[in-house]
């Protein structure tokens, strides 16, 4: 890889860690400006939660556990808070119950397993009583639980993540960046953004797969790589997302690499 040599200090992880299980799931909560994590150890199957500044790289909790070991979730997040799910059983994907917790102290804010979610508005969380039909939609504080008013479509609008996640395109599309691996299936996860041309790639070596990342600027010189899999069977989803600045993406399944672009 002495070809990146040059390139590998251009950009420097603005966060790195490396946790002992797979990141299932991440979540970003705008108001605070914190990344949240679930993690699932399937050998011991043990479902763990980790939060983390995306403005100073602060570990604000990790390790989290709950009562229910594996039958649990993360739903969503807002205004400084986590959203935790159960589930109904171990073999189907209905959710029960939400649990609150605060984002910097890792504290259970309230619980209530009569309430499903339904989705995040702009003003809060939009939920239901699962025990009663029909379904009738409300608004409720994240930080108490307690029901705020009745959901009105035209004013709790859907929340709006910022999160850009890249295209999938075909390779020859970004025949002006050199990509020093072939491309395998001619296809490319892809952003331009501001000055940075992002690209993830799939490239056959020995009968296996490799996953990399690429950061380019706009004159197509090499910034950054990273290895994000090597010897895998099958092609991976998309690699990394965007968010406020920040590139955001998983080695290994369990590594967390944030960027500040």
């Amino acid at each position: 890889m002495s070809i990146f040599a040059n390139f590998m200090t251009s950009l420097l992880p603005f966060i790195s860690k490396i946790y002992q299980a797979p990141v299932w799931r991440m979540e970003i909560d705008e108001s605070s400006q914190t990344l949240f994590l679930e993690i699932r150890d399937h050998a011991d199957k043990q479902v763990s939660f980790s939060a983390l500044s995306l403005q100073n790289g602060d570990v604000y909790f990790e390790g989290l556990t709950t009562p229910e070991r594996w039958l649990t979730g993360i739903e969503a997040a807002y205004n400084g808070v986590l959203l935790l799910h159960n589930y109904q059983s171990a073999n189907g994907p209905v959710h029960k119950g939400i649990t609150a917790i605060e984002a910097v102290s890792g504290k259970e804010l309230w619980s209530n397993f009569t309430l499903a979610f339904d989705h995040i508005s702009a003003n809060g969380p939009v939920v239901y009583n699962a025990q009663l039909q029909p379904k009738k939609l409300f608004l409720i504080d994240a930080k108490t639980g307690g029901a705020v008013r009745a959901y009105e479509p035209v004013i709790d609008q859907p929340l709006d993540n910022q999160i850009i996640s890249p295209e999938l395109i075909p390779a020859t599309a970004i025949n002006n960046l050199h990509l020093p691996f072939a491309v395998h299936a001619n296809a490319v996860h892809y952003i331009s953004y501001n000055n940075f041309r992002i690209v993830s790639l799939h490239t056959l070596l020995q009968e296996h797969l490799e996953q990399h990342l690429f950061v380019f600027n706009e004159e197509g010189t090499l910034l950054y790589h990273d290895l994000l899999h090597n010897a895998i069977q099958k092609m991976q989803p998309e690699a990394f997302v965007l968010h406020n600045n920040q590139l955001i993406y998983l080695k290994n399944r369990s590594g967390l690499i944030v960027l500040n672009l």
